[in-house]
């Protein structure tokens, strides 16, 4: 796993917004955010998830996080732009951007998937991550070093049986997260990456893999220091980069 011993400042002064703040990685993440001086924006589905990490990152860090509840299946065009103006009436600027939510749907034949839930990934892994990049980027180009993670997966990268439209799903953000770093390459200083975290401790990796010993499987807390390396100025290097969490190196990224 990465050695990465990041300084505790290293995100003081940082906004950074989370989609799926509840759980897993994404709770994982905005609590190591807000450990390293980050205001953390904790966006998901579930106000009661969203309000114990809120609890815990108040203990230990007063006045760093918010709520923004925010339902990806079923938001309109104009819940993403009052979102965006609420970040930069609050913060002037958004300095992260961590799309971390996602849904599994079923495992399933394409020849079988159910339309409906077809319909349900595509909104909330792929239309809900290009609405909300697109809302959030003004606030992003103000900043002085943007960040955009999108999170990937395997069988984003190469297909696999069974896995329906949430392979698809991931095959498509790693081409969003292309588009838009050609896009910005020479026009802001905002980098964009894709994270695959790999299999982790999750209740989505559990999901997926029912019959598996989760303890054979990284905690989200262990891959935080790619996550922190990746928000903070040591890699302003990278950029439009597939990057794997567990084989994680960047001097040869």
């Amino acid at each position: 796993m990465f050695d990465y011993q990041p300084a505790k400042n290293l995100l003081a002064n940082k906004t950074i917004l989370i989609t799926g703040a509840g759980d897993g990685i994404g709770r994982a993440a905005a609590i190591s955010f807000a450990r390293h001086g980050a205001n953390v924006v904790l966006t998901g589905r579930t106000q009661s998830k969203l309000e114990q990490v809120y609890d815990l990152i108040e203990k230990d860090c007063p006045n760093q996080a918010v709520i923004q509840p925010l339902d990806l299946l079923k938001a309109d065009e104009n819940e993403y732009k009052i979102l965006a103006d609420s970040l930069i009436e609050q913060f002037h600027c958004l300095d992260g951007l961590l799309h971390n939510a996602a849904q599994l749907g079923p495992r399933s034949p394409i020849e079988h998937y159910p339309y409906q839930q077809w319909q349900e990934l595509v909104q909330v892994n792929l239309n809900a991550a290009f609405l909300l990049s697109r809302a959030l980027l003004p606030a992003l180009t103000k900043s002085d070093a943007g960040r955009m993670l999108f999170t990937a997966s395997s069988v984003g990268r190469i297909g696999r049986a069974y896995w329906g439209a949430y392979s698809v799903t991931k095959f498509a953000v790693e081409g969003l997260m292309q588009v838009l770093a050609d896009e910005l390459q020479n026009t802001s200083s905002v980098r964009v990456n894709s994270l695959n975290p790999g299999g982790t401790r999750t209740e989505m990796r559990r999901q997926a893999y029912p019959a598996e010993d989760p303890q054979t499987k990284p905690t989200p807390e262990s891959l935080m220091p790619v996550y922190l390396y990746m928000m903070g100025p040591d890699s302003d290097h990278l950029h439009g980069r597939a990057l794997d969490v567990q084989s994680f190196d960047p001097s040869s990224a």
